[in-house]
């Protein structure tokens, strides 16, 4: 194929038995707007837009262990969210709803549950790298 389809990622979805408060847990961390709330499905995007996060109806959704136990449920997929203050995103996350995990695996991130138990990651802005190294 010389010319592939243009394709762009629109979102990354989350499974939640309740997806409406999933989302206003979300809207409440990112500051986001709600651009599609169906009764099984609910998407935010940026003020400036951009790539989305959606949330879909999972009755069945079971919480993820955090760190990984064998035999436990497994983390598929987490959120890395860019700070310029770790302390004060992790303040601004808990405020939201989220918990701090109680395994933190370096100082350099913090990793939130948020109320359902999907882990994310908060980092700090990491310095623009040269592409001609």
């Amino acid at each position: 194929m010389s010319h592939p389809p243009r394709m762009s990622l629109s979102a990354p979805v989350l499974d939640a038995p309740d997806p409406h408060a999933l989302a206003a847990f979300y809207r409440r961390l990112l500051g986001w707007r709600v651009v599609q709330n169906e009764p099984e499905w609910v998407k935010l995007r940026p003020p400036g837009g951009g790539t989305g996060l959606s949330f879909q109806k999972e009755p069945l959704h079971t919480r993820p262990t955090w760190p990984a136990v064998e035999g436990a449920q497994q983390i598929q997929t987490h959120l890395d969210i860019e700070v310029d203050d770790l302390d004060a995103a992790a303040r601004h996350a808990e405020e939201a709803g989220a918990v701090l995990a109680g395994f933190q695996p370096d100082d350099e991130v913090r990793v939130m549950l948020d109320p359902i138990g999907h882990p994310f990651c908060l980092f700090l802005r990491e310095p623009e790298i040269p592409t001609d190294l």
